[in-house]
């Protein structure tokens, strides 16, 4: 499935746009200049369009940084179309910074790279926490690793241990994300094909991505979803559960491609409730 024509002439497009400003966002980077967080935004928006990928964006995004992003994980993809959306950085699992260029990428975005394997969550906290605290958006991938983008995995309460942060005396603000493919040409993706776009267990990194470009126009559906803090849970168990429910729903009716349901914060009122009073 593809066309290899057109995933020859995508690459190339690729790797003729990143390749020259690689050492722009190097020098950024190093010099810590405000260039090193908006470049990013500017090269994935470019990506998705070299690619062919159009988004579109549900709900409102937090614009005041700090903020954690707790998204569903389907893809690499997923880093180029949020990326596009959010000036900030990934939180990405430590070995994902020994890939052969994509590793490098990731290190010019300054991405967190934690051990999510061990006795290393308070490590994880702690990196995470003190990125938070210098001011910068996070993105953070609560399942601790992709799936087939029909489903979403349980959400990782460890992985919260950063919500606990205060800035200026406030919790940090935790926004959940919600990320579907849902059409290719203009046509529903079904079940069945959902799995061409979400990359997992041991699909060849190189193969899959040849195989994406060659497909056509992809239609990706991201929603935000109403920002939450540890404040409005009784723990971080509950707030995992909450936020993984909120994404749950939020890809579900894009691959169905309908309304989402309203999902009430923990001992609010319902709807009904609410209205009447």
């Amino acid at each position: 499935m593809g066309n290899p024509l057109l995933s020859f002439v995508r690459l190339l497009a690729y790797l003729a746009f990143t390749l020259p400003l690689m050492p722009v966002q190097a020098l950024a980077v190093a010099l810590r200049l405000d260039l090193a967080r908006t470049l990013p935004v500017f090269y994935h928006r470019k990506c998705l369009a070299i690619m062919g990928f159009r988004v579109e964006v549900e709900g409102e995004r937090l614009t005041r940084p700090p903020v954690l992003y707790v998204c569903n994980h389907a893809s690499y993809l997923d880093i180029t179309v949020l990326g596009s959306l959010i000036p900030g950085s990934f939180v990405a699992k430590s070995e994902v910074k020994t890939w052969p260029f994509f590793g490098w990428l990731a290190q010019l975005q300054r991405t967190v790279f934690v051990v999510r394997r061990g006795n290393h969550a308070g490590r994880q906290r702690d990196s995470i926490t003190e990125r938070l605290n210098k001011g910068g958006n996070l993105v953070l991938f609560p399942e601790g690793t992709s799936n087939d983008g029909n489903r979403v995995l349980p959400f990782k309460s460890a992985l919260f241990a950063a919500a606990e942060t205060r800035i200026g005396g406030e919790r940090v603000q935790v926004q959940p994300v919600s990320i579907a493919y849902t059409r290719l040409n203009g046509i529903p993706i079904g079940r069945a094909f959902r799995p061409f776009f979400a990359w997992y267990g041991d699909m060849a990194l190189a193969g899959h991505l040849w195989r994406v470009l060659g497909l056509g126009i992809v239609t990706v559906s991201v929603r935000f979803h109403p920002p939450v803090t540890l404040d409005d849970f009784p723990d971080r168990k509950a707030m995992a559960t909450y936020c993984g429910q909120q994404v749950l729903l939020g890809v579900a009716a894009a691959n169905a491609g309908r309304e989402m349901p309203a999902l009430p914060l923990p001992g609010a009122a319902p709807a009904e409730a609410t209205e009447a009073a």
